[in-house]
């Protein structure tokens, strides 16, 4: 017996961020065999509810059915410019009140796979402007998020060069799993990237010391290596074709937004520390750093609670 289908939620605003994010979105779903809801947030500004509210009470009501009506009417549109497109969307959900409460509000309740929503970053210099909304997303979202941002380097996204970030912890085997999922159907050839952090040895190390940590370094090297190989050797066995394995040494968040943007990436795919519940807004600072300042779009997997 089939089990409940699998969904991918699309966070439609009309802006250009999000149009990307549609896109990246529809590929996502076709290459998991997903279904693609979509859900539109209509905000109602709390100053501008509060004014009105204080001089008619009986105002507010009228104000929140204005909104979700036009909620509804956007959702429709954006779901109407995705059917046009020839994508398919199983579900069209319109809410009023605050983007990130109710998209998160709606993934529990479809008990979606992937959150996909846009971000604000603009270039280079720009790249930590991750917009708010998608942030809190990521944070409090009981699920894995795909924040998009830059233009495919064609026409989509997929199939392109993926990226996952592995490091031995149960999240990037989740991480590495989905995205040789996402490999194998689309095409794309996987890269695994390990980035060890070694903390520099300190200018007032005792000679009598040194060597000591020369070897360890060295042996820390030596393990990364070892370990790596023996993942792409892992996951060929399983017939997932693994392009390029490597390792890097430094911070783990510059590390993989770095070889990001030399590989020409369109995908980076990693793992979340985030552990549900009243923490789920402890999402790893290495993820927070990545999503904020890659050139492409991050997916942040969260393991399910079954896994």
């Amino acid at each position: 017996m089939d089990g409940p289908a699998r969904k991918v939620l699309l966070a439609a605003d009309g802006s250009g961020e999000a149009r990307r994010a549609a896109g990246m979105a529809r590929e996502l779903s076709e290459a998991l065999g997903a279904e693609l809801h979509l859900i539109y947030v209509r905000t109602v500004p709390e100053a501008y509810v509060n004014q009105w509210s204080l001089a008619e009470p009986g105002m507010l009501e009228e104000i929140f059915e204005r909104a979700r009506a036009e909620a509804q009417e956007r959702a429709q549109e954006e779901a109407a410019k995705l059917g046009e497109a020839g994508v398919k969307v199983a579900g069209v959900h319109a809410a009023v009140g605050r983007a990130d409460a109710e998209i998160v509000r709606l993934a529990e309740e479809l008990g979606v796979e992937i959150v996909a929503v846009g971000s604000r970053g603009l270039g280079t210099l720009r790249r930590a402007l991750v917009g708010s909304v998608s942030i809190s997303v990521l944070r409090h979202a009981h699920t894995s998020v795909l924040v998009v941002r830059g233009e495919p380097q064609n026409e989509s996204y997929l199939p392109g060069k993926i990226l996952v970030a592995v490091d031995g912890s149960r999240e990037a085997e989740a991480a590495s799993r989905m995205a040789a999922e996402i490999s194998a159907a689309s095409g794309s050839g996987l890269h695994l990237l390990y980035a060890l952090p070694l903390t520099e040895r300190q200018p007032y190390t005792p000679p009598v010391l040194i060597e000591g940590w020369e070897s360890y370094v060295e042996e820390a090297k030596r393990k990364a290596r070892s370990f790596i190989e023996e993942k792409a050797q892992q996951m060929r066995a399983a017939g997932t074709e693994v392009a390029v394995a490597k390792v890097a040494f430094g911070e783990p968040d510059e590390e993989i937004v770095e070889e990001a943007e030399e590989l020409g990436a369109s995908l980076i795919v990693m793992g979340s520390r985030g552990l549900g519940g009243v923490r789920r807004a402890l999402v790893g600072s290495v993820s927070d750093s990545v999503v904020r300042h890659a050139h492409c779009p991050v997916l942040v997997v969260r393991r399910s609670p079954a896994a």
